[in-house]
């Protein structure tokens, strides 16, 4: 996030995260507080899709971290809700086979690649839980138009429960790049494993060690899914 609340508690009351919600899913909101500093777009987004991210961030009790998106890639907000505040949730993986786009723009590149996916019931990706996040997530979510003719799709792969073995991460970047270049799109996958959020790319790449992007903050680490990468709240 560019821009990020400063927290409604004390930040040694962030001990944990609702365990109803995991990071990537999408918040249908009854009401946004408001904090000091809060960009001017914020009240106008909030009022267009009463919408929020799940962002990874240690909450206190009742509190939820959440990430609120603006018309452009520069409007991008961290701040917080009240779990009471929730009426319901969506995840990525729901939304990759319960909702279509709007009619006339099934044919953006985004939403293009994600009905390939979606068709290919025998490639590599089919053996995963999976969904779209970004832009495509978030307007399959909420019907407001939020992907443009060059947006990314962003997927999130859960391997939480099932290490991915390096060479099936090559594999499956494989597969998802030469898709991408037949439909001229950039896909961006990110891992959802024990230790945090993986870039794809970079696990497949076979580096010593990778940036998990966890809830405690970002760290270092051989193996997302080795002993040490279990945390209460991973």
């Amino acid at each position: 996030m560019q821009v990020c609340a400063a927290p409604p508690f004390a930040i040694a009351h962030a001990l944990s995260c609702d365990a109803r919600w995991r990071p990537h899913d999408l918040l249908l909101l009854q009401r946004l507080p408001a904090f000091d500093g809060e960009p001017s777009w914020v009240r106008e987004a909030f009022g267009r899709a009463p919408y929020a991210v799940v962002r990874r961030a240690l909450a206190a009790d009742g509190f939820v971290a959440i990430g609120m998106r603006g018309v452009g890639r520069s409007e991008r907000y961290g701040t917080w809700a009240a779990s009471a505040d929730v009426v319901s949730a969506v995840s990525p993986e729901a939304l990759a086979f319960s909702c279509t786009p709007l009619a006339g723009r099934n044919a953006l590149p985004a939403f293009a690649t994600l009905a390939a996916l979606q068709d290919d019931a025998t490639g590599p990706l089919s053996a995963f839980t999976w969904g779209p996040t970004g832009s495509a997530g978030f307007e399959l979510a909420t019907h407001v138009p939020t992907v443009t003719a060059s947006s990314d799709l962003d997927l999130l792969i859960r391997t939480h429960d099932k290490p991915l073995a390096r060479n099936l991460a090559i594999e499956l970047l494989d597969y998802l790049q030469a898709l991408a270049q037949r439909i001229a799109v950039r896909v961006d996958a990110q891992l959802d494993t024990p230790a945090g959020g993986v870039a794809l790319a970079e696990w497949a790449a076979g580096k010593p060690r990778v940036l998990a992007r966890h809830e405690r903050g970002p760290q270092l680490i051989a193996d997302p899914w080795g002993p040490a990468s279990h945390g209460d709240d991973a």
